[in-house]
């Protein structure tokens, strides 16, 4: 098993912090942790955040202490969960590339020395592994960016990007969630949500699943939107082996 530490991160939060490499292998292990964490519902953990390379528990001092949080945490740690136990689960979500909705795609294809199809071809060939969620409700920060297509962010950042705007920044591509500021260079956008406050359960994906993103033509665009906003649209699920 990897080296790993257990420190206290305040009052009321433990933080594991594992080696400190972007992997997938150390994904598959901080994954792991937080569905073991989540099978044993232990009284007291009131949220659990993964990151790249740690794992932050919030828990109350008054229903658990400090020891019987790191003991419980040592004893998961122990458990031996191999990447490819469990299915790999990938989020098909359809994205619209170009024109209005991917203003910089012919920044992208140009920074590239490839067409703009290239680029796209490029962009959804490939499962992208969901290292972490933040910045943003809902915010993916995905790894897998074909090196080819890695773009510098715009040098002057937008005040306000559409919520379901794809794009790149540097090595990495995402989903903004909801309207926000943002230097990435915008490529597409969906007319799924990835975070909507009004879902039963918000957040749509989370840390350790993949998402793959599929060409759709604008008149999908708008059929899918509408029936998101009607409730009606389930995004398609693959699952497979890792």
């Amino acid at each position: 098993m990897e080296n790993y530490k257990i420190v206290t991160a305040g009052d009321s939060s433990v933080l594991i912090e594992f080696p400190q490499e972007i992997s997938p292998r150390i994904n598959a292990k901080i994954s792991a942790t937080v569905r073991l964490l989540k099978s044993q519902q232990t009284q007291g953990v009131i949220d659990i955040i993964p990151a790249f390379c740690s794992l932050l528990i919030n828990y109350d001092p008054r229903v658990i202490s400090y020891g019987e949080m790191k003991k419980r945490l040592e004893d998961i740690l122990k458990i031996e969960v191999k990447a490819g136990e469990e299915g790999k689960r990938v989020y098909e979500i359809p994205v619209c590339y170009g024109g209005d909705f991917g203003p910089d795609i012919e920044n992208i294809a140009a920074n590239a020395g490839l067409s703009v199809e290239e680029v796209i071809k490029i962009h959804t060939s490939c499962d992208y592994l969901i290292y972490m969620l933040g910045f943003l409700p809902g915010f993916c920060y995905l790894g897998g960016l074909d090196e080819r297509i890695h773009t510098p962010r715009l040098a002057n950042p937008r005040l306000k990007i559409p919520a379901g705007s794809v794009g790149i920044g540097g090595s990495q591509t995402g989903i903004y969630p909801l309207d926000s500021p943002g230097g990435w260079q915008l490529m597409g956008m969906t007319p799924v949500k990835t975070y909507d406050p009004d879902r039963e359960i918000p957040i749509l994906v989370q840390a350790g699943e993949y998402i793959r993103f599929v060409p759709i033509s604008e008149e999908e665009f708008y059929r899918i939107k509408e029936q998101v906003e009607l409730g009606e649209y389930q995004v398609t699920v693959r699952e497979g082996d890792n």
